[in-house]
């Protein structure tokens, strides 16, 4: 037992100097950016399209930043599920308060049934663009933008190796829920493994429009249930790459229940399992990340019942140090972060002792729920989501098996109004 341990002790230690080594290059790519911002002349004219199905806490905060842009020339185009969902009032209410010219909002007319309704509405949002629109901007209901948003997600495509830009969402952890703590506490380790993998997020993205006709992203879009995890593998067949913008890290205040976090997870995993080109070092993290934090447990406990004192003492100093070290690094993250969102105009997160406490204590936590939610996603074939049913037969195997318009029940209780 004694050589078992010295052996995980030696493997979980050494797992935790990658991963700080890993976080010191994302800490490095955030502080040493730099902001070359293209004139209004040289901007291309540039469509931004919202999909959206039900009214999202933050909708109305999300639409007004949209419609305030530092930006020359851009229109909003809105598909909404249907002219009965309680987003389109919503939508027309705000563009009317703005007294916005630059918004087109539409229902989805033809939704597919071979791919997910958001993937639906964006072959029909981007079919319909016409020649003048260089630039397709996506962004999601939940994103509140500032006002240099789009800006920033344009100017680095003016490279000519650059074919699409990025962002990343960043959870407050001051929430009253625990879902939301361990929802922050597994975004960390993912925003990090996205800008290693150079793998987009569809809440602030932006893509040549030319890439969208000349590769078949168009097409993939309308067989897929995920947008934006299989952009890099398709852009990479024509010599183009995935950029990271770090000044477009955007803060999310909503707040999440622990019960139905899970299955949340679970989607989001089985989407890396669909279309992620890296996926097996996804599960090689998940196990470094997940398994060998708890065997050390197991074995703690294994050895406290044996009477084995030094192994005892061996798994208790090597499972505290790599999770106060887990601790630091999160801190460390948290303040990198809020220097760039500081500058956004948000207000600064203060953070207490109590909850720097909660933020240890969800450590092993969110190992656990993670843990479990990759488990499940394997197995996932059906996915439910606001009312709407999709069998997953593969990356290209999806099948819309139940629809109807949206409707107020099928609001999900776990998203909660943070302020």
């Amino acid at each position: 037992m004694k050589e078992f341990g010295i052996f995980l002790s030696k493997s979980l230690l050494g797992w935790l100097a990658i991963q700080v080594c890993l976080t010191v290059v994302f800490l490095l790519s955030l502080r040493l950016s730099q902001k070359n911002l293209l004139p209004d002349d040289q901007l291309p004219k540039t469509a931004v399209i919202l999909c959206l199905r039900g009214a999202d806490p933050f909708l109305t905060h999300c639409l007004r930043s949209l419609l305030n842009q530092n930006y020359p020339q851009y229109n909003l185009k809105l598909i909404v599920d249907s002219q009965e969902d309680p987003a389109w009032k919503i939508a027309t209410d705000t563009i009317r308060e703005q007294g916005a010219s630059n918004v087109q909002i539409s229902p989805l007319r033809m939704p597919r049934y071979n791919c997910s309704l958001k993937c639906s509405s964006l072959v029909q949002a981007v079919s319909e663009l016409d020649d003048s629109y260089k630039v397709v901007a996506l962004v999601d209901a939940d994103t509140v933008v500032h006002p240099n948003w789009l800006r920033e997600l344009v100017s680095p495509l003016a490279h000519p190796k650059v074919g699409a830009t990025t962002g990343n969402r960043w959870y407050v952890p001051t929430g009253r829920y625990w879902g939301s703590m361990v929802r922050y506490v597994g975004n960390i380790s993912t925003v990090v493994q996205m800008y290693l993998f150079r793998i987009p997020w569809g809440g602030t993205l932006a893509v040549k429009t030319e890439l969208l006709r000349q590769t078949e992203l168009l097409d993939k879009w309308g067989q897929a249930f995920n947008e934006d995890t299989l952009i890099r593998k398709v852009l990479e067949k024509y010599g183009m790459q995935v950029k990271f913008v770090p000044s477009l890290m955007m803060l999310n205040r909503e707040e999440c229940e622990l019960p139905s976090l899970r299955y949340s997870l679970m989607r989001q995993l089985l989407s890396s399992r669909l279309y992620h080109p890296l996926w097996l070092a996804v599960v090689s993290d998940a196990i470094s990340s997940i398994l060998m934090p708890t065997l050390v447990i197991v074995l703690f406990l294994a050895a406290l019942l044996t009477g084995e004192w030094n192994v005892v003492a061996l798994s208790f100093s090597c499972y505290s140090s790599y999770t106060l070290g887990l601790l630091l690094m999160m801190l460390a993250l948290e303040q990198g972060v809020q220097q760039v969102i500081r500058k956004h105009g948000e207000p600064v997160t203060k953070l207490s002792a109590v909850t720097v406490m909660k933020m240890l204590i969800a450590i092993p936590l969110t190992q656990w729920v993670y843990g479990l939610a990759m488990l499940l996603s394997l197995g996932m074939r059906r996915v439910n989501w606001r009312g709407v049913s999709y069998q997953i037969k593969g990356p290209w195997g999806i099948r819309l098996v139940e629809y109807r318009p949206y409707q107020l029940l099928d609001e999900p209780g776990d998203i909660k109004v943070s302020i």
